[in-house]
């Protein structure tokens, strides 16, 4: 008998109720919780990219807030209330942002 691992992917998703926290299910039954801080401080977006090379990017984003979440199929684009919008997470990036 074969068995065949199958690494986890995103089911389902969607801002906690107080907006501080994006809450993910993964196919595997998992309920994993990514606080917005961490989620606007992990952006690769080319903006922060380019903020985090010339030293202008910030060190925290306290009491940020989930404002929109876009499906992109392969990611989500999830803006904050900071008016952020850029950035683009890869739905195996948001798992290895909550150690998965």
């Amino acid at each position: 008998m074969t068995m065949t691992l199958v690494a986890p992917t995103v089911a389902d998703y969607e801002a906690s109720a107080d907006l501080a926290a994006l809450l993910v299910r993964t196919t595997q039954d998992d309920a994993l919780s990514l606080p917005a801080e961490q989620l606007r401080l992990s952006c690769k977006c080319a903006h922060c990219t380019r903020a985090r090379f010339d030293g202008r990017f910030p060190d925290a984003f306290p009491g940020i807030a989930i404002t929109e979440i876009g499906d992109l199929g392969y990611g989500l684009n999830i803006s904050f209330s900071d008016g952020h919008n850029r950035g683009i997470y890869p739905k195996p990036y948001l798992l290895s942002l909550a150690g998965r």
